[in-house]
């Protein structure tokens, strides 16, 4: 007769604790937070205001439209519900804003340990400066992220980072500019815009 397998239940009193990806992937956890494993360690936040996701859900729109017009140039648009990127070497497991995948996922098992998406944006949120500044920054540059944008409502700008080889090359676009990816063609940023005027008022 087979054993029923346990898995692991995380909730925000797990925040700080230690724990291998494996263990990560399988556990069940609580709503109403965010997890995140940031270097083998558990990374409880919690979830951010209207205007975060006013913001998120734009850049959602601004993708999903993209890829409606250009069918051959985009792969999958994931929001942080809908993908993961698994870095071992760096053991964390990452649910981004939103990213997008230019390629098909690879055959075989773990296809999230190794389909590693083009495109990945960031929306920072009070708190999460740092993570999304550095620590993400260093982590998506080695899973093999090609550029990464991190948007945020406070300074009210678009840091984008591009690679170069093994290292990233940054752009700060203003709140007044737009910004043209290289990855997608023909798709034009407005940074203001996304950004919102409620951004200004809250998280």
């Amino acid at each position: 007769m087979a054993t029923a397998t346990l898995r692991t239940q995380i909730g925000p009193a797990d925040h700080g604790r230690k724990m291998s990806m494996a263990a990560f992937a399988r556990a069940d956890s609580q709503e109403g937070w965010l997890y995140e494993l940031a270097r083998g360690v558990v990374d409880v936040t919690d979830i951010p205001g209207v205007p975060h996701y006013l913001i998120v859900e734009r850049l959602a729109d601004l993708f999903t439209l993209y890829k409606f017009k250009h069918p051959d140039r985009t792969f999958y648009r994931a929001g942080g519900g809908e993908c993961r990127i698994r870095i071992p070497g760096m053991r964390s497991d990452r649910h981004p804003d939103q990213a997008v995948y230019l390629t098909p996922p690879p055959a075989g098992k773990d296809a999230w340990g190794r389909w590693v998406p083009d495109l990945v944006v960031e929306v920072v949120s009070k708190g999460g400066e740092d993570r999304d500044y550095v620590d993400k920054a260093e982590e998506y540059l080695r899973a093999g992220v090609r550029e990464y944008w991190i948007l945020d409502p406070f300074k009210r700008k678009m840091l984008v980072h591009r690679r170069d080889g093994d290292t990233w090359k940054r752009k700060t676009v203003a709140e007044t500019a737009t910004s043209r990816p290289s990855l997608l063609p023909g798709l034009a940023v407005k940074v203001g815009e996304f950004l919102g005027p409620e951004s200004k008022r809250g998280r």
